[in-house]
């Protein structure tokens, strides 16, 4: 599309995302919630929605929905109800959902996201609400049939719907990465999108810029991935732009994303509300959360990524870069607070976690939560370095190898590899000598203006010294020798 023609148009895109809970149990039973199990295995006569059968409150659910809205600075309602949510899926086997109509758990707040030009931009919440999940219909393992599995049928939701404030496909890329990011923080969903255990639906309209109107909505579901979910509002405002131009008229519907054509089908009209019949859940009863259980749950959150930012950039001065990637993962920001409760190097800390820990993570495809090496060992080494014992290349190339292998700590480990570094004048000037008299013509170079080959002597020195000599030490006297 030329950009002259979709520079003319505004997007507006808001985002329904459903999280899976990582409760024990079901939302309204005792049946396992657990993801894997064989076909039809985790139901019982609630799930199957026998005649008879009464739900009962997960509290999980509740207390997981209040962690979510502290995280998200939401208002969160003290006295609530649950609704019937009635349509017909094969998956559903009460032929209703319970839900949350006019009285979610969580209301307004929002969740910051970076743009592209770093700048924070907040993303306003209309509400948080609970709910139950459907089973999943499988159509690809019959070639005539398509089968149902209900073990995914009750387990606990929460809905997080934002405001129609995302204004491009990069922008709900960040939100989601934020939102799962704060899900995993907060130990209440893992986020794996294509497990389905995060779901995520996004309304997509476009209108002329300075317009004041929404344009018409279209909901694009069955996205199994962050990234396919940019693609798929891409597709989307593309399609719209496109049809407004050619005089079409737009229609409310929901539509699919294929992602391997990269487009979007039209399934059905979208429902309205009445489409749904909402009325009161009368098996359930009126929820009532008192604000010492708020603050109970409250007290028991743990530090959030935005937070851990803060304090490592204004606190500890680390730049930008590094704190948002210790925060992006929770099991590395995780790691380390641990580290740098032995250590007050905090930059040397980053450097060491972003660095050789990360790329010997990356090279054998491990978690952090498998490393071996406690963070008290890496912050001994760290103290090493610190204390001029050891020099930072040596630290990396000998030590910290050799930590995988030994139960010494670092200090031992040099001492027995023979790594220590000497600040003693005497031994550093019998190196400096050696590297002098085995490079006479870089020296006469040096002594015509070529003050630059002190980097090349360093290295040189470093070399016949096997590493021991002090860096600091010796500069200064590498430098007497060269110009006496």
């Amino acid at each position: 599309m030329e950009e002259s023609i979709r520079s003319r148009y505004e997007v507006v895109i808001g985002l329904e995302v459903h999280a899976q809970l990582l409760t024990q149990t079901k939302a309204y039973s005792s049946d396992l919630n657990a993801y894997g199990a064989a076909p039809n295995t985790n139901v019982s006569a609630i799930t199957l929605g026998h005649p008879g059968t009464l739900p009962v409150m997960n509290q999980k659910t509740i207390d997981y929905a209040i962690r979510l809205g502290l995280a998200c600075g939401c208002q969160i309602a003290t006295h609530q109800h649950f609704a019937r949510k009635n349509y017909f899926y094969p998956d559903l086997p009460k032929g209703y959902q319970i839900t949350q109509d006019t009285t979610p758990i969580c209301t307004g707040g929002q969740i910051l996201i970076r743009k592209e030009d770093g700048q924070q931009k907040s993303i306003g919440l209309t509400r948080i609400h609970m709910e139950e999940d459907a089973g999943k219909s499988i159509h690809d393992v019959d070639v005539y049939d398509t089968l149902v599995d209900l073990n995914r049928a009750g387990t606990p939701l929460l809905e997080i719907v934002t405001e129609p404030d995302l204004r491009s496909s990069s922008e709900a890329y960040n939100y989601l990465t934020e939102v799962r990011k704060l899900l995993r923080y907060l130990d209440i969903c893992d986020g794996n999108m294509e497990e389905g255990s995060m779901r995520c639906d996004a309304n997509v309209s476009v209108r002329l810029i300075g317009s004041k109107e929404f344009g018409t909505k279209v909901e694009v579901k069955n996205m199994n991935s962050i990234r396919n979910v940019q693609r798929a509002i891409e597709f989307e405002v593309n399609r719209q732009i496109e049809a407004l131009e050619s005089g079409e008229k737009l229609r409310q519907e929901t539509r699919a994303f294929d992602a391997l054509k990269g487009i979007t089908i039209a399934m059905r009209s979208k429902e309205a509300a009445n489409d749904y019949r909402y009325f009161p859940e009368p098996d359930l009863p009126p929820i009532y959360v008192s604000r010492g259980h708020i603050a109970t749950v409250a007290e028991q959150m743990p530090a959030l990524p935005n937070a851990l930012f803060e304090r490592y950039t204004k606190t500890y001065g680390l730049s930008d870069y590094d704190a948002y990637n210790i925060t992006d993962q929770k099991g590395i920001a995780l790691y380390y607070e641990a580290l740098i409760g032995h250590t007050k190097n905090y930059k040397a800390a980053a450097n060491w976690l972003m660095g050789e820990i990360k790329s010997y993570l990356n090279e054998l495809g491990m978690d952090i939560g498998e490393f071996p090496i406690a963070p008290e060992r890496i912050a001994a080494l760290i103290e090493l370095i610190d204390q001029g014992k050891v020099s930072n290349s040596i630290a990396a190339q000998r030590i910290f190898p050799a930590l995988f292998e030994s139960e010494q700590n670092p200090l031992e480990i040099a001492e027995s590899l023979n790594l220590i570094q000497s600040s003693d004048s005497d031994v550093i000037e019998g190196f400096i000598e050696e590297v002098i008299k085995l490079n006479p013509n870089e020296v006469a170079r040096y002594k015509n203006g070529e003050k630059q080959l002190i980097g090349f002597f360093m290295g040189q020195l470093m070399k016949v010294s096997a590493g021991k000599a002090d860096p600091k030490a010796s500069n200064s006297l590498l430098r007497q020798k060269l110009e006496a």
